[in-house]
Formats: C-alpha cells, sequence, structure tokens
C-alpha cells in the first residue's frame, strides 16, 4: 500500500467506483486541501488526497451503504455531543478492539474510546447504526481505513484478517465495488 504517491490505476479505479463525471467540479482543489491539512496539522494520504483535491469531496453513489462524506463533515448519525476531534493526536489502535467485551472497568476504557472515535482519523462514511468507516491521518496505521461501531474497531485490509480486500482507501473502495461484503474473509 503506497500511501505518499497516487498511483494512476488506483485514481482511475476511485473515478470509475464513483462514477463522479463533472471536470471536478465537486472536487475541493488543492488549496482547500492544503488549508484542511494545515489547519488540522496533519497531511492526508494518497490516493484520498488527491481524490478529493480532484476528483470529488463525498458522494452519494460510493461506499459506505449511506455515501462517503465531505472531508471535513460528520455523518447525521454522529451526535452533538461528543468531544471536539483532533485529527493531529495519533489514533491509538493497531489491532481490532472489542470493548464490549473488554473486562476492564468503563474508567479505564472511556478515556482510550474517546481516542478512537475523536483522534487522528476523518470518518469516511456510515453504514447506518453507528458503523462508521475511518480513514486514519495520524498514528501507527496511518493510510488505513477502520470500521468503529458502538461495539468495538477492526482495521480493513486482509492482512487483518477480517477481509480479502486490500487494506486503504484504493483498496477499500475496490472492495466495495466489486459488491463484495464487508466482512469476507472465511
Amino acid at each position: 500500500m503506497d500511501t505518499e504517491h497516487a498511483a494512476p490505476d488506483d485514481l482511475a479505479a476511485l473515478r470509475a467506483a464513483f462514477d463522479v463525471d463533472d471536470g471536478g467540479a465537486s472536487a475541493l482543489g488543492w488549496e482547500t486541501v492544503h488549508a484542511f491539512e494545515a489547519e488540522h496539522g496533519i497531511v492526508l494520504r494518497e490516493p484520498y488526497r488527491t481524490f478529493v483535491a480532484e476528483i470529488t469531496d463525498g458522494s452519494y453513489s460510493g461506499p459506505p451503504d449511506y455515501g462517503l462524506e465531505s472531508l471535513a463533515e460528520l455523518p447525521d448519525d454522529w451526535g452533538d455531543d461528543r468531544p471536539e476531534r483532533d485529527l493531529s493526536r495519533p489514533f491509538p489502535l493497531t489491532k481490532m478492539w472489542l470493548w464490549e467485551e473488554d473486562p476492564r472497568p468503563c474508567e479505564e476504557i472511556d478515556p482510550i474510546l474517546d481516542q478512537v472515535f475523536d483522534h487522528g482519523s476523518i470518518v469516511l462514511g456510515t453504514d447506518g447504526c453507528a458503523m462508521n468507516w475511518h480513514l486514519i491521518v495520524t498514528g501507527p496505521h496511518r493510510g488505513h481505513v477502520w470500521n468503529i461501531s458502538g461495539e468495538g474497531a477492526a482495521p480493513f485490509g486482509a492482512e487483518f484478517g477480517f477481509t480479502t480486500g486490500a487494506p486503504g482507501f484504493a483498496g477499500w473502495v475496490e472492495h466495495w465495488a466489486a459488491n463484495k461484503p464487508w466482512f469476507d474473509a472465511a
């Protein structure tokens, strides 16, 4: 997964998957992407970075079930009572975590949960019922896509054992475009 350079094949696949034919009118442009990055103290990973700058910023025609959110937006079911999100702080996880099954007391789990939901990621969109897809923008899993729900969090990509899809934004979209279930590993 090359997250520093946008591969032409990845960009072509993203254009096809989202069926965007507006000549970039729905894209943010590089100036806006650079301003977003400066405001949040991050640099987005490729190919997502080029995708929002040149192809489109959000779409109803792509993954997840309720469409891809715009770069600076959150799903409607996000809620208004969350702490302020800090994209520059590292996303804390590197492996699946089911907090509903974690035996530690809430006093230990809750501070980590706030970090999982609100640090180091942008929300790509939702499959409903607060099952949100996040693109990690800081921390050891930068460039990976994670599914974060009310019960737990899991990384997307064959190397993690839950799916046959390639990791990263392009792999996540390619998996969806092939009409495969998200969690299709045997």
